[in-house]
């Protein structure tokens, strides 16, 4: 089963801990995954015996990568290539806010590679924990998508300019700078997480969510964090500066050609910047677009602006292009509809926030 999932009695009430079991694709997002964890969620939701939740990838290199884009190149290539990602999305997306507005403590452990989709679940968990080896990012330029999961509300609330570069550049972070942004709470050792499941089985659970939560961020406090000296040097510290002097102000294609022309001055910036050259243009625009919109909208509104862009970049050739080239053929070479930034025309990026769908008929229905 590539999701696992486990009632494990405490002293007093009980805690689900639901494991992605699919290390072999560093435990990416299936159509299946995301059902059965939709399905044990919401049994949680409503069971009085379990008080609190722990999410956890298999594996030591990956919480999770994201979404299982392979399978999704499949199915961009029906005839239904639309309506079917539309449906992949709506459940993915409806997952996401079911962690957001989860009534019980929701704790992520994440180690390794949380990218995409798994970023969307650790951003959505009540307490984010992260091991040493952290790789985080938001890479969809490089596949002709857009950073989704409700990153428009999560990249949002970083500081000036750096929710425009990760979207740009897919900037891998390390454990230090998720931490400095507020896309961590706290650093755990690897080795430390059945001990801390040790410990919440040893406590007494009320089933009161403020009470339950408050013994949780007490528990959480007393573990044993590895010394922040020993976590990795911040790439964010030594660059986000130049960062905000770069992203802050201008239109999309000024931008662009600032940091396309900022000289490198480590392998981290050197590596964002070519990712950027060899993005998808329009890609860069929706990340921009979509930071402009949701600063406005709700968490929920968030969600389903995002399920119109998805499925209207599941209409277009350059999502299916872009999977080609990085993960089928691995030519790393896509031939995009638009050559540059100023060559997309304004009104391809405005039909990506056009419903193709009457408002009754809205895919995603959020409580």
């Amino acid at each position: 089963m590539p999701i696992h999932c486990e009632e494990r009695l405490c002293v007093e009430g009980h805690i689900g801990v639901l494991t992605l079991d699919a290390p072999d694709t560093l435990n990416a997002l299936s159509s299946q995954m995301i059902d059965e964890a939709q399905a044990a969620l919401d049994r949680w939701a409503e069971d009085s015996r379990i008080s609190l939740v722990m999410i956890q990838g298999q594996g030591d290199k990956a919480f999770c990568a994201g979404g299982d884009i392979q399978a999704l190149y499949s199915v961009l290539q029906s005839p239904d290539a639309a309506a079917n990602a539309c449906h992949y999305f709506s459940n993915e997306y409806r997952l996401n806010f079911t962690l957001h507005r989860f009534p019980k403590p929701v704790i992520g452990w994440a180690n390794g590679v949380v990218m995409g989709g798994g970023l969307g679940l650790l951003a959505a968990c009540r307490y984010r924990l992260v091991t040493p080896d952290l790789i985080m990012a938001m890479p969809e330029i490089s596949i002709g998508l857009f950073p989704d999961v409700g990153a428009s509300w999560f990249l949002n609330r970083l500081p000036e300019g750096l929710g425009l570069f990760m979207g740009l550049t897919g900037a891998r972070l390390n454990a230090t700078d998720a931490l400095r942004v507020g896309l961590a709470d706290m650093a755990v050792y690897p080795h430390h997480r059945d001990s801390l499941l040790d410990q919440i089985q040893s406590q007494r659970w009320s089933g009161e969510a403020a009470t339950d939560d408050n013994r949780l961020y007490r528990l959480l406090n007393q573990l044993d964090s590895p010394p922040y000296p020993s976590l990795p040097e911040s790439q964010l510290a030594r660059h986000e500066q130049t960062i905000a002097r770069l992203c802050q102000d201008g239109d999309l294609p000024d931008i662009v050609d600032r940091l396309l022309s900022e000289p490198a001055t480590s392998d981290w910036w050197h590596a964002c910047i070519e990712t950027l050259r060899g993005g998808c243009p329009t890609s860069a625009w929706l990340v921009q677009a979509q930071l402009k919109h949701a600063r406005q909208l709700s968490l929920k509104d968030i969600f389903r602006m995002e399920l119109v862009m998805a499925t209207r970049c599941a209409e277009r050739p350059d999502f299916a292009e872009g999977i080609r080239a990085r993960l089928i053929d691995r030519d790393h070479a896509p031939q995009w509809s638009y050559s540059t930034i100023r060559a997309v025309p304004s009104e391809v990026v405005e039909q990506h926030f056009v419903p193709p769908w009457h408002e009754q008929d809205d895919p995603l229905t959020l409580d």
